[in-house]
This record gives C-alpha cells, structure tokens and sequence, in this order.
C-alpha cells in the first residue's frame, strides 16, 4: 500500500507483479469525473492521514491474499490536488486464476473506500467546494442519484 502525491502510472505498477506463476491480472483504476451528485466538478483533493492509511492499507492486502489465492496485490491512493481525468486509486492483483484476482481486487477497494482515512473534497465549477463522505460508494451495486453518469 502506498500513498503518492505523483501521478499513477498503472503500466508501471502492473509491470511491478508480473510473475511467471500468474494467469491473471485484474485492476481497477480509479479517475476523477468532472460531476457528482448534479453538480460539475472541477477538481478534488485528498487528504490522508498517511501513516494510519499505509498500516490499514497493508492489513486489507494481507487480509485479501488470506481471503483468496493471489500471488501479489498492492493499492496506490493519491494524495493532494487531482485534476480532471486523473487517476485517484490503483488496485492490482495477480493469481493463477481470474475469479480470485477479480474477487480480491474488489475486496481491496471497497475496503480501502470505508477503512483507510482519507477525505475527498470536491471543489465545483460555481466556485464553492464539499468534503465527500463516500463510503456507500463502496457496497456493491451503490447507485449516484440518476442525474450522474455512474463510474
């Protein structure tokens, strides 16, 4: 687990679970939109109480390869001012198998979402700005109201 106020690369951080033991590669990034809830956003930042967020981080990448047979995972959250279209979250995992690697990536980043602290705050195009509670977001299925694009 590791937090990075730099720009994710995923071709880089995929690159660095290659095993030859691997059938499968699932990963999930996580971009910034430029709305949410009806309303236009411009950007968003994070904060992260980081030394908290890597230890929790670390426990839900163990609990996941206890959880299912994965050869390697790992998550990279960003911190600070993001722009539009960048990506916030990266998940990979590798297994012999795709139903495992797709089971613990899914477990990594609905855990993450309701247990490492970070706050999101969403600044908008009509100049004022919200922190974002999104847990919900994690459970499977979460629906944003129907004025929003889901993503």
């Amino acid at each position: 687990m590791r937090i990075s106020k730099d720009r994710i690369e995923p071709d880089k951080l995929r690159d660095e679970l290659v095993d030859r033991g691997a059938g499968a590669f699932v990963s999930f990034e996580g971009w910034i939109r430029n709305q949410n809830e009806g309303q236009e956003v411009v950007r968003l930042e994070y904060e992260v109480y980081e030394p908290i967020a890597i230890k929790d981080g670390e426990k839900i990448i163990e609990e996941a390869k206890k959880k299912f047979p994965v050869l390697h995972a790992d998550c990279v959250h960003r911190s600070g001012l993001l722009e539009i279209g960048e990506c916030a979250v990266w998940v990979g995992v590798t297994s012999a198998h795709r139903d495992e690697a797709f089971a613990a990536c899914r477990y990594i980043i609905d855990q993450v979402k309701v247990r490492l602290p970070i706050w999101k705050k969403e600044h908008y195009a009509k100049g004022h700005s919200g922190w974002v509670n999104c847990e919900r977001c994690a459970t499977h299925g979460h629906q944003h109201s129907s004025t929003v694009a889901s993503g």
